[in-house]
């Protein structure tokens, strides 16, 4: 397995990238924004983006965005095929990524918005810590992409400060060890429990 930061070359995967993260957010019922080809190709182009091969084959994916003229930066997309879950990919891809994300834009706050444990547990051991979307990006491009997630009636009747995924940030400015960051899953599921409870009430 070789985890690389992605290029031109890797331009044949950007379908199956895309495929497999639509049919991950079917399974998991839970909001992703879809991404086209040309999209995750463009990134690939730029060198923003880590794929994960077995061989010719592809087996994850994660790639870099840039928000507020270089303020922030957020590691989206991160996938992994089918075949080659359970096996900790996610997380060397998460580590690699966001190294990339430290080398690349040394000086830029990091984050994320996600509904997955296994994503908040990933981040928050890079360092990252819960945030509310006001100590995110203000860069409205960034939160219009979330128009394509099933859950955006959530984020558009809260007025953009909040929705079921928890927001989470990694500035590289803080003073604070990273082991005093590290926040137990159990918080993470009691948030995502609350949040579910009160924006889905409506739909039950």
């Amino acid at each position: 397995m070789e985890i690389v930061i992605a290029d031109k070359s890797h331009i044949i995967y950007a379908e199956i990238i895309c495929e497999t993260i639509a049919e991950a957010a079917k399974v998991r019922g839970t909001g992703i924004a879809k991404r086209k080809p040309e999209y995750i190709a463009t990134k690939m182009e730029n060198g923003n983006a880590v794929i994960a091969l077995d061989g010719e084959t592809f087996a994850g994916f994660c790639y870099i965005e840039q928000w507020g003229h270089g303020k922030f930066v957020a590691n989206s997309g991160l996938i992994v095929h089918p075949n080659y879950r359970g096996l900790g990919l996610s997380k060397q891809i998460k580590q690699a990524v966001f190294n990339h994300s430290r080398n690349k834009f040394p000086d830029a706050k990091i984050f994320s918005i996600t509904t997955g444990l296994a994503v908040m547990k990933l981040n928050s051991n890079l360092g990252y810590k819960p945030v509310t979307f006001s100590e995110l990006t203000n860069d409205q491009s960034f939160w219009n992409g979330c128009q394509t997630c099933k859950n955006y009636d959530v984020l558009q009747r809260t007025e953009q400060k909040m929705c079921l995924c928890t927001g989470m940030l990694y500035d590289p400015s803080s003073k604070i060890e990273k082991e005093d960051k590290k926040i137990k899953e159990g918080v993470f599921k009691r948030l995502k429990n609350i949040k579910h409870t009160l924006f889905l009430k409506d739909k039950k």
